[in-house]
């Protein structure tokens, strides 16, 4: 029993420390070979898309467009491409008619194209690109009073 009792004690001490040692590995900065490395700013490979939230997104299937009243958003959004450069999906824009008033509105939905460009970096987190502009085409009818290509800029 003495003997199962000091071995398991001695397997504790040894899974405990070779826990530390890993912790503090993993913890630690990785070695540089320059301080030009080390200056250079972090970029994510691809831009993302901020929603209300402040949470960056990678195409996502809805997003809201209308942050303070949600009387705009995009739904089933399908992406065919998500580049450097610019994005492109389809999906269906749900608007709110408004009519008599918002609260009192039917939301209508309309198939579009969505197109994400001038990517910049997101000012919560320089080192992170993030979508400046957001273009809808609306591929079939629209809401009053819009034109068939819609663009916006995208807040930071």
């Amino acid at each position: 029993m003495r003997g199962h009792i000091t071995r398991t004690a001695a397997l504790l001490c040894a899974a405990l420390g070779l826990t530390a040692a890993m912790g503090t590995a993993s913890a630690a900065p990785a070695a540089s070979s320059s301080g030009a490395e080390r200056a250079a700013p972090r970029q994510t490979a691809l831009p993302v898309l901020v929603d209300c939230f402040w949470h960056p997104q990678k195409r996502p299937d809805a997003y809201i467009l209308a942050c303070g009243d949600g009387n705009s958003r995009l739904i089933r959004l399908k992406w065919d491409h998500w580049r450097a450069g610019s994005a492109r999906a389809t999906g269906v824009n749900v608007v709110n008619d408004c009519k008599p008033y918002c609260a009192a509105g039917t939301f209508h939905s309309y198939r579009v194209v969505v197109r994400l460009d001038r990517p910049r970096p997101w000012e919560k987190d320089p080192q992170v690109q993030r979508w400046g502009r957001i273009s809808l085409e609306y591929t079939g009818a629209r809401p009053e009073g819009f034109s068939r290509v819609m663009s916006y800029p995208l807040w930071d």
